[in-house]
């Protein structure tokens, strides 16, 4: 009996061997767009800043977020000054509820609490533009308090007399909790574990 050549299995149709589904092979698909074309030269001058911060190594190595934490870190210092820590945090609570307004609207007409991870993490520069570590799991997100090398080197000069632990309980804690509540949700805010991560999850 002559030996079968091959093999039986039917081919999958649509799927050709080493390359994706036809539905797929779309320059859109292979080669999309970067979404900046058109702002090259927008591109090439926050290439050069980013740089030139991190080109910065005295007196101490800078990173891309240095400029936002140093801003925090001093507003901080001066409501701690001024025992008005609790104010600052309602305050910012204020100014961004007609952005949380809009998530609890998008999720109450979902019903898809993931949102509110969403639209407060990934969505919002004032926080990827901070924390630059984040990662991103369903119902959870986790990342690196991000004041520890800017913080220790300025009080080192005598700029802040402030914690990282003081920054977490007294005003990222209560402002996240807050922003929770805003959207409704709560938030489980974990501490600082011991390598400075924090972690984030959906209460059920």
């Amino acid at each position: 009996m002559a030996m079968m050549q091959g093999s039986n299995k039917p081919k999958k149709e649509g799927k050709p061997m080493g390359g994706p589904p036809v539905e797929m092979m779309t320059p859109e698909v292979l080669a999309p767009p970067t979404g900046m074309e058109g702002r090259e030269s927008d591109v090439s001058e926050s290439m050069q800043v980013l740089v030139r911060t991190m080109q910065i190594q005295i007196p101490y190595p800078h990173d891309m977020n240095d400029a936002l934490l140093k801003a925090h870190l001093t507003a901080i210092q001066f409501a701690k000054d001024n025992n008005m820590l609790e104010q600052y945090v309602q305050h910012d609570r204020d100014t961004m509820q007609p952005l949380l307004d809009r998530t609890k609207n998008m999720i109450d007409k979902t019903g898809n609490k993931e949102l509110a991870l969403v639209m407060i993490f990934e969505r919002t520069g004032c926080f990827f533009q901070m924390c630059l570590d984040a990662k991103i799991q369903p119902g959870k997100r986790t990342f690196t308090f991000p004041f520890k090398k800017v913080l220790d080197a300025a009080t080192r000069l005598g700029q802040f007399d402030l914690t990282e632990e003081e920054l977490l309980d007294k005003w990222w804690r209560p402002r996240y909790a807050g922003y929770g509540e805003a959207v409704g949700v709560e938030f489980n805010i974990s501490d600082m574990d011991e390598n400075g991560k924090v972690t984030v999850t959906l209460a059920d």
